[in-house]
């Protein structure tokens, strides 16, 4: 820590909360918020959601015996506070680098992080497992899950919830409730939580249950159980909680210590037979004003000024990709009316919200909620829409069913625009973009494009536009693009056609996305020993340029193929055809160069390439290799 306090120092873990008096609670959650905001001004990360749950994890861990009792943080967006205060509070500045911290729960980083978690609306699933297992074991722990007001509009919490509900397994249910996940939600639930928390509840319940849970009420312990029962009955008996079996409480106030402590106090000392949810209302970015007064509540920040709230950007007048997605299909939408696009949760993210400005009526943004997005997607193809889906890889793999038996088995011509593909740099392995080639390219008639740069995504989305009768997917990566002149939306590619980039002898290197640009160092390199090698931008992984692939098997003495994608992608197929085709008996070498089959932990996305050996030095060496070279490679410092 770069700062004294009167009691954040003193506390590691929450066995030293505990010492604190109670009264001094609000203290301390002052301290715990204000060195947040000090580490992630140095770090970057997602402070908005955090600085909301300042007081529930301060309240969690001082009622709870931790990390005997399972907390689990729903996404983990919310779970810097709780690191702070079980053990990793030194640690906290190393968050989301290289070597450092997760930025989400981690298992294997913590025993006070019981259950891994950065996709949201798994919480209450894996809690009703340790809830489940525990009385299996005759444990008596408690399991506690923390989901917010987003995650729990996601169709898997309402089969967690159902689940638990019949079962009558003893677990707590805390719904963060702050109106703002990482865009505003959307859907029935959200205005069905606003009007509980409008209603004149509010107030009456928060002061009751003060009332009820005082310790100078203690002689009014019984009546005020039944008094408790007879309002919440009155009040909140018909809620979709109560009706799904939950021991319904709030909504409370989720920044009052004083109400916080004693209701969970209730909750875990309770004898009720079944799971509890209590539902409190927090602000997303509380206490620091930058945040609550931003439109995202600082849900994602980079390095930034604590005094100003100014972030810390670098100037760079090259679009992203992602800005590049979002432009070009709002030019092709200008002419074609059918065009419509959907994100899941993610319209700033995927860059939508700019789409949405534009067309507002051809936007749909279906909440936290991709298997829907897909079928939604594929119900509005059946009518001669041209649907795009704009996902990242990461959250596309949670819809893959629906891909295959919605989409894919009826041809229909959905579009994916895969954002996010490869590695993604601080967010770590949950939101690489690793599988999409390899689990789409499987599936019959489906196109799967990779743009080497963003001009090549610019002719991916013309090219998407005339696909009508099956399936498609393009994909791209984070960030800035390389600068390269985009095309004008009339410039499409023909299906299954390869470009070739530079023409050399004995080798030749298929590259299917963007590790492009490195593999034209290694070239450079290696032209510099004698080398000169073909490339090409393989641009789709299917259907395959099979006349191309053919002609260079035949006329090079290797072949290598190169992807930003796991094993089971563009490679396998390629050496799939070679082999069918009985190339690989004309003593042709070859070799695939692909995702390592490990999870990589957060870094840079440079750093994160070269520890998968995609980047230049590890392919000019793969190159010498193959072609079993005696020249010594030069490492470059």
């Amino acid at each position: 820590m770069t700062k004294e306090y009167e009691f954040l120092n003193q506390i590691n873990f929450p066995s030293d909360l505990k010492k604190i008096p109670e009264s001094k609670l609000q203290k301390v959650a002052d301290e715990l918020r204000e060195e947040m905001i000090d580490a992630v001004s140095v770090t970057g990360g997602h402070l908005g959601a955090s600085l909301g749950v300042v007081e529930l994890s301060v309240a969690l861990h001082f009622i709870f015996n931790t990390p005997n009792d399972k907390l689990i943080w729903d996404v983990g967006h919310q779970c810097y506070p709780h690191k702070i205060l079980t053990g990793r509070k030194d640690k906290i500045r190393t968050l989301r680098q290289g070597g450092g911290l997760s930025g989400f729960t981690k298992r294997l980083e913590s025993e006070y992080d019981p259950f891994g978690a950065a996709h949201s609306s798994t919480s209450i699933s894996s809690a009703l497992g340790i809830a489940e297992a525990n009385r299996l074991s005759n444990k008596s722990d408690n399991v506690i899950a923390v989901i917010g007001d987003g995650a729990i509009s996601a169709g898997m919490a309402y089969e967690a919830m159902n689940n638990a509900g019949a079962s009558k397994t003893k677990m707590i249910v805390i719904l963060n409730d702050n109106d703002m996940s990482i865009a505003r939600p959307v859907g029935a639930m959200g205005t069905y939580l606003a009007k509980i928390f409008s209603g004149k509840i509010y107030f009456s319940l928060r002061e009751t249950i003060k009332l009820i849970t005082s310790a100078f009420s203690k002689r009014f312990t019984a009546k005020a159980g039944k008094a408790e029962d007879l309002l919440r009955s009155a009040v909140t008996g018909g809620t979709l909680f109560s009706s799904l079996g939950f021991y319904y409480i709030g909504p409370i106030d989720g920044h009052d210590l004083s109400s916080l402590v004693p209701i969970l106090r209730n909750a875990k000392d309770s004898k009720h037979e079944g799971p509890i949810l209590i539902h409190i209302k927090t602000k997303k970015g509380k206490g620091y004003s930058f945040a609550e007064q931003a439109k995202d509540n600082y849900h994602g920040v980079s390095k930034f000024n604590v005094k100003t709230g100014e972030q810390i950007k670098s100037i760079n007048k090259t679009p992203s990709y992602t800005k590049v997605f979002a432009d070009t299909l709002i030019q092709h939408a200008k002419k074609d009316s059918k065009i419509v696009a959907i994100t899941a949760a993610m319209p700033d993210g995927t860059g939508l919200n700019s789409f949405r400005k534009e067309f507002p009526e051809r936007t749909f943004d279906v909440g936290i909620a991709e298997q829907h997005a897909v079928t939604f997607a594929a119900g509005l193809a059946t009518e001669n829409f041209k649907p795009y889906a704009a996902i990242y890889s990461t959250f596309l793999q949670r819809a893959y069913d629906q891909v295959v038996h919605d989409v894919a088995i009826q041809s229909l011509p959905v579009r994916f625009a895969i954002d996010r593909a490869g590695l993604v740099g601080a967010d770590g392995p949950t939101h690489a973009g690793s599988f999409d080639t390899t689990y789409l390219s499987t599936l019959p008639n489906f196109v799967v494009m990779a743009a080497s740069d963003e001009a090549e995504l610019v002719r991916m989305i013309n090219t998407s536009t005339e696909i009508n009768d099956r399936p498609c997917a393009f994909r791209y990566p984070r960030g800035i693009g390389l600068g390269s002149v985009l095309p004008p939306i009339n410039e499409k590619i023909e299906i299954g056609k390869s470009k070739v980039i530079k023409e050399g002898k004995k080798l030749a290197i298929l590259n299917f996305g963007a590790r492009l640009n490195e593999t034209l160092k290694a070239a450079e390199n290696l032209k510099k020993k004698g080398i000169d090698i073909t490339i090409v931008d393989a641009r789709f992984a299917k259907p395959l340029d099979e006349n191309l692939i053919w002609q260079l098997a035949t006329t090079h003495e290797a072949i290598m193929t190169i992807e930003e994608g796991s094993i089971g992608g563009f490679g396998s197929h390629v050496v799939n055809f070679l082999t069918k085709k009985g190339l690989m008996d004309n003593n042709l070498k070859f070799r695939s160069m692909n995702l390592p089959d490990i999870f990589i932990d957060q870094d840079t996305p440079e750093n994160m390439y070269k520890k998968a050996n995609l980047d230049s030095n590890s392919i000019e060496e793969k190159v010498l290799d193959l072609l079993n070279s005696n020249i010594v490679l030069q490492k470059q410092k």
